[in-house]
């Protein structure tokens, strides 16, 4: 049985992780936000530690307003920079396991082809280049630690795209969504069950490694709007808009889709689909 830290723990995958924990009698699990736990205090993170005998952290917190961190920079990369930094060190000092959450925003999105964990950084945002010092500073320390990408995060709680256009749709006849970006949703309670496969694997993972994980299947903004309105038997029109006439203030990459082998070979996992992931979730909103 291990201790294990969930930070971020009232975010979308630290709730996904919640529920997974109810029928989970390994280990003990111990929940923490911003009230609970200061991620950018290493002292507060030490004593967190040894109190509780951690073997392992899920790092879940982060800063997400990709537009808002355009003009707040210092707080994005002090909770996705320094904060990230305190919890490889403590992970390295008490010789425990850590996994990372970062992004697909770590690349420009230029690539014609599905991006492999090797492939070379080039961030376009604030976010993006928070995210990729991240990943540095647990790389640095030396720690015991994998590091994961995923895109598009969505679920059945907090604010994301799939209850966002869920409330556009019945509140309008039609909508606008971006149809030149292209990428893989992911259903935040599929990367919880990953996560928690990862930790009762981790032992032959001795380094930091990087891994990509998202639904199967590439699509664009536009296509997934369209698919939640068909699930959810909404008449509201999605239209196409393109990435310039949105004028979002960050930068988006135009194309994130990820190679999946890595993930897949190395846990011995099968990846649903995105339809398939977008579906579930909108059964357990129905049943909430």
């Amino acid at each position: 049985m291990s201790n294990i830290l969930i930070t971020g723990a009232n975010g979308q995958l630290g709730n996904c992780l919640r529920d997974l924990a109810h029928n989970d009698d390994r280990h003990v699990f111990f929940y923490t936000d911003v009230d609970e736990l200061d991620i950018t205090s290493i002292e507060q993170v030490e004593d967190y530690v040894s109190k509780h005998h951690i073997d392992v952290i899920i790092n879940a917190a982060g800063y997400t307003a990709v537009d808002k961190a355009e003009s707040d920079s210092e707080r994005c990369f002090l909770i996705n920079r320094d904060a990230t930094r305190n919890l490889a060190l403590v992970t390295k000092r008490h010789d425990i396991f850590l996994v990372h959450i970062s992004t697909d925003y770590v690349f420009d999105g230029n690539s014609d082809i599905p991006y492999k964990p090797s492939d070379p950084v080039n961030p376009q945002s604030v976010y993006g280049r928070s995210k990729v010092e991240g990943e540095k500073a647990v790389f640095e320390t030396g720690c015991r630690a994998v590091i994961i990408r995923t895109s598009w995060l969505y679920s059945e709680y907090g604010n994301n795209f799939v209850k966002t256009m869920l409330r556009l749709g019945r509140g309008h006849d039609e909508i606008r969504v971006v149809d030149d970006q292209k990428g893989g949703p992911t259903y935040a309670g599929d990367l919880a069950e990953l996560i928690l496969t990862i930790v009762e694997r981790r032992d032959f993972i001795q380094d930091c490694r990087i891994y990509h994980y998202a639904n199967q299947g590439a699509i664009s903004w536009n296509e997934f709007a369209h698919q939640i309105m068909r699930n959810a038997s909404l008449s509201c029109k999605v239209l196409p808009v393109s990435t310039a006439e949105y004028g979002a203030a960050a930068p988006r990459p135009a194309s994130s889709v990820f190679d999946l082998t890595s993930v897949t070979q190395d846990f011995s996992i099968q990846i649903p689909n995105w339809k398939d992931s977008l579906q579930k979730c909108m059964q357990r909103l129905d049943n909430q």
